[in-house]
């Protein structure tokens, strides 16, 4: 089972801590239909031989499209792909853009999964983050989407800036209170050449600290797992049943092809990323040309990555894969490496495979860096 991922590069305005591939500039929106419509039929040799089980919409802004823009694109799926019966298809969303009349559009379309970008109940959080929606809009569009969908996920963000323990805990109590099956939560990132980054230099705002992220972190945690989630990657909370099929997917390693400027592309080989400027894009395109540029994995490259992605989850890292798919080596390197972690409680071994223990998780990416190996091949 395979997935497709479709990058949607608009949005409304810039959110200040954003690093993702988007233009506010909509001029361009139909051609770029247009184009993610003939990736999709210039690919569909690469799944020939697969079956897709999951189509995502993410950008971005995928809820700035118009239902018949989405199912245009998603009748190009259908046409070059052959697709389970019943596929997840997910369409991430603002807030302000899910209307009354634009939810019930969508739910009487083939979308039969929303994943809404709230990411904080509170007005000055949004403020800070430059959101198109304010606190009202983010609560109005709960309210209407639980009427029509049943699948719906949200986002949030903990470590803001002064945000202490008890309103993070606010914000959490709220989703909960809309019954939402699923939330992903991610800790505030300052990345280079962002408008927060710009903030943060000029001394304009006080970043949370790496101490105070956990501590946010771990509240999460707790309660969704009191309020019956799964916490089945350290950014994902799902009730049984309710985990994103996609997210597991791309967790997993399983293949999944990437369509749109700026998306990437995985096939347990290789690695192939998009073009991330729209206008190269299009042209590209429109010439039967794909904008992509491929690198192939080396046997490190492979084991590196399924340690990062491994560690993140419920999962874990099967030792007996590694030995399997890479060799004797790479399990005794896992193992070695793994053992001061073991002993510092942040790691432990479940019948042949290391998992993060609960004070480990959240430290889960320097772990694996610790793991990664360099020059073995």
């Amino acid at each position: 089972m395979s997935g497709i991922y479709i990058h949607i590069p608009f949005c409304k305005q810039a959110c200040h801590y954003c690093d993702f591939h988007f233009s506010t500039s909509m001029g361009k929106k139909d051609a770029m239909v247009n184009a993610i419509c003939k990736e999709l039929e210039l690919r569909k040799s690469e799944f020939e031989d697969e079956t897709v089980a999951t189509i995502y919409f993410g950008g971005g802004t995928p809820s700035v499209l118009q239902t018949n823009e989405i199912e245009l694109i998603l009748n190009s799926v259908r046409t070059n792909y052959t697709i389970i019966d019943n596929p997840e298809i997910t369409l991430e969303a603002n807030p302000d853009d899910l209307s009354e009349e634009k939810i019930v559009q969508l739910a009487a379309s083939s979308i039969n999964r929303l994943s809404i970008g709230i990411q904080s109940f509170f007005e000055e959080d949004l403020k800070l983050m430059n959101r198109a929606h304010n606190a009202a809009e983010a609560e109005k569009s709960l309210q209407l989407a639980r009427q029509h969908f049943d699948n719906i996920s949200i986002d949030l963000i903990y470590g803001m800036p002064n945000m202490s323990l008890a309103r993070w805990k606010e914000n959490i109590d709220k989703a909960l209170g809309y019954g939402i099956p699923h939330i992903s939560s991610y800790a505030l990132t300052v990345e280079p050449k962002t408008a927060l980054a710009k903030f943060v230099d000029k001394g304009l705002v006080s970043p949370a600290s790496d101490e105070e992220a956990q501590e946010h972190f771990n509240l999460l945690n707790e309660t969704l797992l009191d309020a019956g989630f799964d916490c089945y990657e350290i950014s994902n909370f799902g009730k049984p049943g309710y985990y994103s099929k996609n997210n597991s997917a791309y967790w997993q390693q399983k293949k999944y092809i990437g369509i749109g400027p700026s998306a990437h592309s995985f096939d347990g080989v290789r690695r192939g990323w998009n073009i991330n400027n729209n206008p190269k894009y299009i042209k590209s395109i429109e010439k039967d040309i794909l904008p992509m540029e491929v690198e192939v994995l080396s046997a490190t490259d492979k084991y590196n990555e399924y340690i990062m992605t491994g560690l993140r989850t419920i999962w874990g890292v099967s030792l007996n894969r590694i030995a399997t798919e890479f060799g004797p080596k790479f399990k005794e390197y896992a193992l070695l490496q793994a053992d001061k972690f073991i002993e510092e409680h942040l790691l432990y071994l479940d019948d042949e495979t290391l998992k993060t223990t609960k004070k480990g998780m959240f430290l889960a990416d320097g772990i694996a860096a610790d793991l990664f190996m360099v020059n073995l091949r």
